[in-house]
């Protein structure tokens, strides 16, 4: 007689036996979870992206073996496709996943890594281009209290202020060589900038990077393309998508009016997150990737972040 597959009872190893050592862990669950989100597009809608989750749940019973992995990934498969992402559904998504683990667990949190597409106009021309940020989203619910981390990352470009003025001190030297018995026209001192002995040194500037993690304050939505905006008016130079020759010209303009050391990026930006409500605290890392070391300069600043 064939037995029915549907009153088979399937063996639970992690139920069955004891441990070989007890104790409570911190956090246990899964890494790498690729998973549909919906997230707000900064301007009042969606846009469905890829993303990876990490879930964790801490393990209080110092008996138990394991946790129920399908329980997080279903209920995070339910709420984050289905959903478009806010502070409240990430709220009531972590105490649904401690309720799966009432026997177990009180603490549930969240990693959300993906891609944010912004569309940007580009400085001069009457073009556009699509721009790729890296965002994080972070919420844990601790014994009861939840809170909420915002991260991204914005590349730019920063040209080093030394560097301007050796390049400067140098111009005048060439300058002062090539017009040492004369007094130069108007016309000739425009075609000698023009020329290529108007330019004895240029400053050397690089690609930089602006990592940002905020702790959002109780209230507001995640405001992930406000903040990215934000980062970006702050620096004033981030790297572009669509570019002609005008819009290079438009960036070396750019450059040359925000000179900036990799401090003097972390102030700016400390400015700009100083003056939001929504922020009620920050880390701010601005790394230079230098064109003359062969090491990063690299400048720190928080405020009420542990």
């Amino acid at each position: 007689m064939t037995s029915d597959p549907d009153n088979v009872r399937l063996p639970d190893v992690a139920s069955l036996a004891e441990p070989a050592a007890r104790g409570a862990l911190d956090w246990v669950g899964m890494r790498g979870i690729e998973l549909p989100l919906r997230c707000p597009d900064g301007q009042g809608g969606a846009l469905t992206v890829p993303a990876r989750v990490a879930v964790q749940v801490d393990l209080r019973e110092p008996s138990a073996r394991g946790i129920h992995m399908s329980r997080l990934y279903l209920a995070l498969e339910r709420s984050l496709a289905g959903q478009t992402l806010t502070p409240s559904g990430l709220c009531s998504l972590l105490h649904a996943l401690v309720a799966s683990h009432a026997d177990l667990s009180g603490s549930a949190r969240l990693r959300i890594e993906h891609a944010q597409m912004v569309k940007r106009r580009a400085l001069a021309s009457d073009n556009t281009g699509w721009r790729s940020y890296p965002v994080t989203i972070e919420a844990q619910l601790q014994d009861g209290h939840f809170s909420l981390q915002l991260g991204c990352d914005v590349t730019y470009s920063s040209t080093c202020p030394a560097s301007a003025a050796l390049s400067r001190q140098l111009n005048r030297q060439r300058f002062e060589e090539d017009f040492v018995d004369a007094v130069p026209s108007r016309r000739a001192i425009g075609a000698w900038l023009e020329g290529e002995r108007g330019m004895a040194a240029t400053p050397h500037s690089q690609r930089s990077t602006a990592s940002v993690v905020v702790r959002l304050a109780p209230g507001f939505d995640l405001p992930v393309a406000e903040l990215i905006d934000a980062v970006e008016r702050a620096l004033a130079t981030p790297v572009q998508g669509a570019v002609k020759r005008e819009d290079e010209q438009a960036f070396a303009r750019l450059n040359a009016e925000n000179l900036m050391f990799c401090e003097d990026a972390a102030r700016r930006i400390r400015t700009a997150l100083d003056a939001d409500e929504r922020i009620a605290g920050y880390r701010i890392v601005a790394s230079h990737h230098e064109s003359l070391h062969a090491h990063d300069a690299v400048a720190e600043v928080s405020k009420s972040f542990a």
